[in-house]
């Protein structure tokens, strides 16, 4: 179940990726991260009403990992994704994201002594070489200034420790308590969202005045359904049930699902993506037991 799930999570994300990418480029990192956690947490608060999913006895010990898991994995990591977008580029910023998954996996190592099989190592080397292989394709983009370089190059590398801790931290947390993923979700995305407000300045302020406009308020909450509230109870189900390192290396695949919504709006696939594609499926299906 943990497998498929951070499968799913990739998926969703792929989807809500390509509308992040034309929001992305209107509004301030900060003020977008903070509306697709305050929407998704919305939507979690509703579902665990409707479900009358009741939130188990945590001690503060508990509570606490949940909520600096979020402050560290979306307050930062996913605001300093957005800000590395606009430094690096699409392509260079997920090339970059492939470092979470190993950073995670050695994590899990020294902190929840989760020792990987040597087939599981194999299978997350092979997701990682085949997602980088696909993004490192057509790297031919602008060239950067080398502040912006550097800057990005930083900034990226803080994030994905900020993600690989978070995650090693959710998964501590379900190791000690049996508690349903849409709490952990809701949790982490309010300490998030605390870490995000901190953020918040008089400028960023004067940005909301844009979500006046239909279009850009409502690709928004789509893009917080799939990607956010989705991909975070998603997520959070996947650590639940499947070692940090292996659910981080499978949530790592959204570029791959990006390939076929690209042939379906009419892109060219090239031999190089394709060979990419067929070894991260090798790798995934080592990750899934399929040997």
């Amino acid at each position: 179940m943990g497998e498929i799930a951070a499968l799913g999570a990739a998926f969703v994300w792929a989807l809500s990726s390509t509308i992040w990418q034309r929001v992305g480029q209107q509004m301030p990192a900060v003020v977008l991260n903070l509306l697709k956690g305050a929407i998704a947490l919305f939507m979690l608060l509703a579902t665990v009403l409707i479900l009358g999913t009741s939130l188990p006895s945590v001690n503060p010990h508990i509570l606490a990992m949940l909520l600096i898991s979020g402050a560290l994995g979306i307050g930062i990591g996913d605001t300093a994704f957005f800000l590395v977008l606009k430094y690096l580029g699409a392509r260079r910023t997920l090339l970059l994201e492939t470092l979470s998954p190993p950073l995670t996996a050695l994590f899990g190592l020294i902190f929840l002594q989760e020792n990987l099989s040597p087939i599981a190592c194999t299978g997350i080397l092979l997701t990682i070489c085949g997602v980088a292989w696909v993004i490192a394709e057509r790297t031919a983009e602008t060239t950067l200034p080398p502040k912006h370089l550097w800057q990005g190059l930083a900034i990226s590398l803080l994030g994905q420790t900020s993600h690989a801790a978070g995650a090693i931290l959710s998964r501590a947390a379900f190791t000690q308590i049996d508690i349903d993923p849409l709490w952990t979700a809701a949790l982490r995305l309010s300490g998030g969202i605390a870490v995000m407000l901190c953020f918040l300045n008089p400028t960023n302020l004067d940005t909301f005045q844009q979500l006046k406009a239909p279009k850009i308020l409502g690709a928004i909450i789509l893009a917080a359904f799939l990607g956010t509230y989705l991909g975070i109870f998603l997520q959070q189900t996947s650590l639940k049930y499947a070692p940090a390192g292996i659910a981080q290396a499978l949530t790592s695949t959204s570029p791959l699902f990006i390939l076929p919504l690209a042939v379906l709006a009419g892109e060219k696939v090239s031999l190089r993506a394709v060979v990419g594609v067929v070894a991260a499926i090798g790798g995934i299906a080592l990750l899934l037991g399929l040997k």
